[in-house]
């Protein structure tokens, strides 16, 4: 155990010792990849390309350490280095538990990286990017969206708003939305409907604009179906959330151009081919259980 405890000191301790409050975050020094950085005194050397490749599986608290104190990281280095030759000699890493702690670590750093090059590394068909966003263009959709805002209270009918008005019950609320989407709908002047009737300062102030919506945006299940099927100048049926109903009209509707989406196309279709292709990863890998009392199940009966 303090062995162990020494080996974590030893991981941890640049970090710990160095580490100054308000100290402006060190950077990797400017040096060739080829330039030998430190000697060990069994004649190994590092470079700084090794230096830089380590800095980068560290831990963020280890990689503060190792740049703000390199010669004492590299001399802890030094003695780590030693402490894995002993036990090496002594056959320790063929030895239990440490053996299978290696072979452990072996198989998640492998799989690790095998992830990340399909994940990171994958690229699509030419023409496949254009052939994407023609089969998904509603998700790139984007609606230029007004809005009447009637709120609804559930305090005492008598109560007055901020407005001096009195407060309208949810039955109340709903019955004049469905009014003004009726007027609206006959070609009534929504802006003019918008300065008189909408509880939201901030659109009744700008004439009732609201936002410009996408598919991808985090609203409400019951705003996205409300706006996105909508044809510009069309008005959705009253949307109720808590404490009040939207009216919400299409001013334009348009589809974000493929030039502005290509990167966030490439992405998602990267996402796809990654499930796809761990789930046939999955799919394609079986394992046997030949010991039913492995898996907690009672042995069947002896036969008669």
């Amino acid at each position: 155990m303090k062995i162990l405890a020494f080996v974590v000191f030893l991981c941890s301790a640049v970090s710990a010792q160095t580490q100054k409050p308000a100290a402006p975050p060190p950077s990797l020094p400017n040096l060739p990849d080829n330039t030998v950085i430190a000697v060990f005194d069994d004649g190994a050397k590092m470079t700084m390309g090794e230096f830089k490749a380590y800095y980068q599986v560290l831990p963020p608290t280890n990689q503060q350490g190792m740049l703000r104190d390199p010669k004492a990281f590299l001399e802890q280095w030094a003695i780590i280095r030693k402490l894995a030759a002993a036990a090496e000699q002594q056959k320790l890493d063929q030895a239990s538990p440490t053996r299978e702690t290696l072979e452990y670590n072996r198989l998640l750093a492998l799989s690790g990286a095998a992830m990340t090059k399909e994940s990171m590394n994958w690229i699509p068909e030419v023409g496949a990017i254009d052939k994407y966003y023609d089969a998904n263009k509603e998700r790139y959709k984007q609606v230029k969206v007004k809005a009447i805002y009637i709120t609804y209270t559930k305090e005492p009918a008598s109560k007055l708003g901020s407005n001096g008005k009195p407060l309208l019950s949810e039955e109340e609320a709903k019955s004049k939305a469905q009014k003004l989407v009726a007027e609206i709908r006959s070609g009534a002047d929504f802006v003019k409907l918008v300065r008189e009737n909408s509880d939201d300062a901030t659109s009744r102030d700008k004439d009732g604009d609201f936002a410009t919506l996408r598919p991808t945006d985090n609203i409400p299940d019951a705003i996205k179906s409300a706006v996105f099927p909508l044809k510009q100048g069309e008005v959705a049926d009253p949307v109720e959330q808590p404490s009040g109903f939207y009216i919400l009209r299409a001013e334009e509707v348009s589809y974000r151009a493929l030039a502005d989406v290509r990167s966030e196309i490439l992405e998602t279709m990267k996402q796809e081919h990654f499930r796809e292709w761990m789930k046939q990863l999955q799919d394609g890998t079986k394992v046997q259980f030949p010991s039913p009392q492995f898996l907690g199940v009672a042995p069947p009966p002896p036969a008669k």
